[in-house]
């Protein structure tokens, strides 16, 4: 269903199934799959790509410019939204700029809450949450299974592993390594996301050998090169540790620690 009073670009390729609501615009370079549901009051602009079944809820803003001042109008820049993801009244979604790779990207099964901002050029994995009022900043990147309390802040470049939890009003300016919790302003570590490692299933003896990481990255105050050889030797054959190790060996801004 398609009210009457939304203002569709006729280029704009919407399938079969869609609903859009009253009042909403969406322009030309837009394209939306099937059974997803744009509720009233919604603008879609820009080179954007969303997928099946998602619900995009009042008054949201998806495909907008970048708020960033090397952006000059470039209409190559675009943003791509997976399957299943609800986004809640009054979000902003920002479209990637050319010194950023050119894309923002949203992965599936998403659960982003009212107020949130998710800026130019991040990229967000699949089965993450995003608190009310939660803000990422340019270049963010956000691996699967993410939860991020409200208000949370993340500073541009940061990367906040998959499994890990930051708790509400958290302000994140350095990078989240998997399976931690963290909290405060500036965000410090709170120990192993243990609740949430459960309920993804995580084994008894999985939980143990990530217990001996966290202790050997943030109890024996090592060097972190010398954390990182010791997370080697701990891996085992251990996927866990073995993302964990890549996670922390990869960070250019460095651990929150």
């Amino acid at each position: 269903m398609i009210d009457a009073s939304a203002r569709i670009d006729p280029r704009a390729r919407l399938a079969e199934g869609v609903d859009v609501g009253p009042g909403c615009l969406i322009g030309a370079d837009v394209e939306i799959d099937g059974d997803t549901r744009i509720a009233p009051y919604v603008i879609i602009h820009g080179s954007t790509r969303i997928g099946r079944r998602n619900q995009i809820h009042p008054f949201c803003v998806i495909g907008g410019d970048p708020q960033d001042k090397k952006y000059q109008g470039e209409g190559s820049t675009r943003l791509e939204i997976g399957d299943d993801n609800t986004i809640r009244e009054h979000c902003t979604i920002n479209r990637g700029t050319v010194q950023g790779g050119g894309v923002t990207r949203i992965g599936d099964h998403n659960w982003v809450m009212a107020n949130v901002h998710i800026a130019h050029d991040c990229q967000v994995g699949s089965h993450t949450v995003f608190a009310n009022n939660t803000a990422l900043a340019g270049h963010v990147a956000i691996e699967d299974h993410v939860i991020l309390g409200g208000f949370t802040g993340v500073h541009q470049f940061c990367r906040v592993g998959a499994y890990s939890f930051a708790a509400i009003a958290s302000v994140i300016v350095k990078d989240v390594p998997p399976y931690l919790m963290v909290a405060g302003n500036t965000a410090e570590t709170r120990g192993l996301n243990r609740e949430g490692l459960k309920r993804h299933g995580f084994s008894a003896e999985t939980l143990q050998l990530l217990r001996q990481a966290y202790k050997i990255l943030y109890r024996q105050h090592l060097p972190l090169s010398e954390a990182v050889e010791q997370l080697k030797a701990l891996n085992g054959g251990s996927a866990e540790v073995r993302r964990l190790v890549d996670f922390v060996s990869r960070s250019t801004r460095g651990i929150v620690r």
